[in-house]
């Protein structure tokens, strides 16, 4: 063999490992890439309420966790929505438990570039409560009225019935009916010594006031939508972290979707470890008779209910808490419905119009 002939066989030796090398890296990033899909760990708000039974169960039972396997699972709690969506924007949790009218507002204070609603919840679980005596609308001029906190939910929800019932409450606590944002600990407090004549709150806070201090429940908030169906709390999600995360995302619904699982195929043991959670957040347990009341008044389901939602943000901008805000692309309905047409179940819609 010549010696050019040697070194044409060399030279070509030396491409053929250089590709195998290159082909090698490529494999390597591959796996690098479908590693980094992942995050290490995922920090999840909610709220120590029932309206996020999934939640307290997800976390109580460890089925987040056992989801997310090498992710590690940081919960933290929150009394309102408000609250919830300012540790997502600063960036002291990546998901969260919430309801629609503060994820509504983070969605128009960042232009739509915060946050995506991923799963439905809970539907259900609140209403206006109020003092024996205290029959019609009519009856609340000049009375003080609790609201877990301005903006969230059911004070949207108070704001917007007390308008359509010719009723009006300015956001400093004056006019016909004087609304007070203050938490639901103190709401229960308030409402027992007679400081507060009622308060707009999610359950177990309806139960509580009603069966712990005698209140009378004017308004079930269930009649004032079709079908009595509306979004009590959904999850979301940081923008940023769904684009980075996608496969922690996935996980999260799948601990999520075993958490309502859970709620439907054993709804004593659902409710025992819920309770057992909230004792842990709280320092006490429900009684019975509430945490049995509190169940019986919702309904946990993966459907966002989405109609309901862009009626709430019509609410808020009635009721001057929300400039008009386009909501199109606020859901991102995608991988969970991957998720339930996996297991065989109806997927949902982010549709503005009920059907």
């Amino acid at each position: 063999m010549s010696s050019r002939t040697i070194r044409m066989l060399a030279l070509a030796a030396t491409a053929l490992l250089s590709a195998t090398a290159l082909t090698a890296c490529g494999k390597s990033d591959d796996a690098a890439g479908s590693a980094s899909d992942e995050a290490s760990a995922i920090r999840l708000g909610y709220f120590p309420n029932i309206t996020h039974a999934p939640a307290l169960i997800g976390v109580k039972n460890g089925l987040f966790q056992q989801s997310l396997g090498s992710t590690k699972l940081e919960p933290k709690t929150f009394n309102a929505g408000p609250a919830a969506i300012e540790a997502l924007f600063s960036g002291a949790i990546d998901a969260t438990y919430i309801g629609p009218n503060p994820a509504i507002n983070g969605w128009a204070t960042s232009k739509g570039t915060a946050l995506k609603i991923i799963a439905g919840s809970t539907s259900g679980g609140a209403g206006l409560v109020v003092k024996q005596g205290i029959n019609t609308p009519a009856d609340l001029k000049g009375k003080k009225i609790a609201t877990p906190q301005l903006g969230n939910t059911q004070d949207v929800a108070l704001r917007a019935w007390l308008k359509s019932n010719g009723l009006n409450a300015d956001q400093q606590g004056g006019g016909d009916v004087s609304v007070l944002p203050q938490d639901n600990a103190t709401a229960l407090q308030a409402f027992a010594q007679g400081a507060i004549d009622g308060a707009w709150v999610p359950e177990p806070n309806l139960s509580r006031l009603i069966i712990e201090s005698k209140g009378k429940l004017l308004v079930d908030e269930k009649t004032l939508w079709p079908n009595g169906q509306f979004v009590t709390t959904h999850l979301i999600v940081k923008q940023e972290f769904l684009k980075k995360y996608p496969a922690t995302v996935k996980k999260l619904l799948q601990g999520h979707l075993a958490a309502i699982k859970a709620i439907e195929t054993d709804n004593a043991g659902a409710q025992k470890a819920a309770n057992e959670q909230l004792a842990a957040l709280s320092g006490k347990p429900l009684k019975d008779e509430i945490l049995a009341a509190a169940f019986k008044n919702l309904t946990f389901t993966t459907d966002p209910i989405a109609s309901s939602l862009y009626t709430s943000a019509q609410h808020a901008q009635d009721v001057g808490l929300l400039k008009p805000v386009d909501l199109k692309g606020i859901y991102d309905l995608g991988p969970l419905n991957a998720e339930l047409k996996a297991a065989g179940l109806p997927e949902v819609s982010d549709a503005e119009a009920s059907s």
